[in-house]
C-alpha cells in the first residue's frame, strides 16, 4: 500500500496521539538564529541520547550560529514527530533525529509521511544488535538457541524493544529467514523499549531478546543477562563489556544487521541552506569530541551526508516495507 493511499482517518489518529514535550537549552542570543532539534522518543532513549550528544558537540564547538533547543515529541514510535517535521515545509531552522525504527513506525502506524518526504542531512552512526537471554537460560550459546528455534519456532517466545518494522523486530525476522525459519512462524512479542524488554527477560516471559546492547550494560555486567551473539561485521572491541560475544558470521550465519541514526530537515529547503546544515554536521564529525562520543558508545563511525544519505534512506524504506509486506503486516 502506498503512503498516498493512506486515509485521512489514519492521519487523524496518529496526530491525536499525546505529544510529550521536554525542552532543554536556554537561548543566549538572537532567537532568529536558533535551531530546534526534534527527538522522536522519550528522554533517555536511543534517539534522545544520539540527538543530545550531537547538540552538545555542536554547541561546545560553536559550530552553529545560534543556540539549539531539544524537543521530545513522543507518539506512534516516531510517526507523530515525522508528521510534525514534514509539516514544517521550508523551515530552515528545524532538525530531527531519526533512524531505522522511525522508518518502521511510519508504516506500522499508517502514517502518510515517511523519511523520504523530508530533507536528508547526515547519518551519524550505526551499531549492531545483540541476542540476549537471561543469565540462567538453558541456551548457553547462539548455536543452542538456533537449534531449538529451528526445531519448533513457535515454542520459543522472542521479544524486542521496538514495534513491527523497527530494528528489534527486523533483526529476528531476518535471522529466522537466514537459518531456515519462516518469519511468519516467529513468536515475536513487542515491548516499549529496553526497560520493559529487560523485565520480560528476567521474568522469563520470553526466551530471548533482540536489541542494541548499550542500554543493557548494567544487567549484562551483573550477569543477569547474557549476550549470545552480535549482528555486526566484527566483535565489539577489547575492553567493551560485550567483547566476548561472537558475531553471527563467526557462527556460520551469513547475516550482518546494523541499526543506524541520523538527522533530517523539513521538506523544500533551499540548496544553500541544505548545504549549510550538512556543513554543520561535517564539521561536528571531525571534532575530537564527537569521535570520543562514538568510541564511548561503541558505535560504528558510519557517517554520510546529503544525497548519499538520501539514497541510503530510500534503500532502507524499501527494505522495511518489503519485509512488512512479506509478513502480511502491510
Amino acid at each position: 500500500m502506498t503512503r498516498d493511499a493512506r486515509s485521512a482517518t489514519v492521519l487523524a489518529t496518529v496526530c491525536a496521539l499525546v505529544m510529550v514535550l521536554a525542552g532543554c537549552g536556554v537561548t543566549r542570543g538572537d532567537q532568529a538564529n536558533d535551531l530546534l532539534m526534534i527527538i522522536p522518543n522519550s528522554p533517555g532513549g536511543g534517539y534522545d541520547l544520539t540527538g543530545r550528544d550531537a547538540v552538545q558537540v555542536l554547541e561546545d564547538n560553536d559550530i552553529t550560529d545560534g543556540d539549539i533547543t531539544v524537543q521530545n515529541i513522543v507518539g506512534a514510535g516516531g510517526a507523530v514527530a515525522m508528521t510534525e517535521l514534514v509539516g514544517r515545509v521550508g523551515e530552515e531552522r528545524t532538525l530531527m533525529t531519526v533512524g531505522l525504527g522511525v522508518v518502521g513506525s511510519t508504516y506500522s502506524f499508517g502514517s502518510p509521511f515517511g523519511l523520504t518526504d523530508a530533507t536528508p542531512i547526515a547519518q551519524l552512526m550505526s551499531e549492531p544488535e545483540g541476542v540476549l537471554v537471561p543469565g540462567d537460560s538453558p541456551f548457553k550459546t547462539i548455536d543452542d538457541l538456533l537449534e531449538a528455534w529451528k526445531a519448533d519456532p513457535g515454542s520459543l517466545a522472542v521479544g524486542g524493544g521496538s514495534s513491527p518494522g523497527g530494528p528489534d523486530h527486523l533483526f529476528p525476522m531476518q535471522l529466522a529467514a537466514e537459518v531456515g525459519i519462516d518469519p511468519n512462524d516467529v513468536n515475536y512479542v513487542t515491548y516499549d523499549g529496553g526497560g520493559p524488554l529487560t523485565s520480560a527477560l528476567l521474568g522469563k516471559k520470553i526466551d530471548a531478546g533482540f536489541s542494541g546492547l548499550p542500554e543493557f550494560e548494567g544487567s549484562i555486567t551483573s550477569g543477569d543477562l547474557r549476550v549470545l551473539a552480535v549482528s555486526g561485521e566484527e566483535r565489539y572491541p577489547e575492553g567493551s563489556p560485550f567483547a566476548d560475544a561472537p558475531t553471527l558470521v563467526e557462527k556460520d550465519v551469513d547475516l550482518v544487521f546494523l541499526n543506524w541514526r541520523g538527522v533530517l530537515a523539513p521538506p523544500d529547503l533551499s540548496d544553500t541552506r541544505r548545504e549549510e546544515l550538512i556543513g554543520y554536521f561535517e564539521e561536528m564529525h571531525e571534532t575530537p569530541q564527537w569521535q570520543q562520543v562514538v568510541e564511548e558508545n561503541g558505535w560504528n563511525d558510519d557517517f554520510k551526508t546529503g544525497e548519499e544519505f538520501g539514497d541510503f534512506i530510500r534503500e532502507q524504506d524499501q527494505r522495511v516495507s518489503g519485509t512488512l509486506e512479506e509478513l502480511g503486516l502491510l
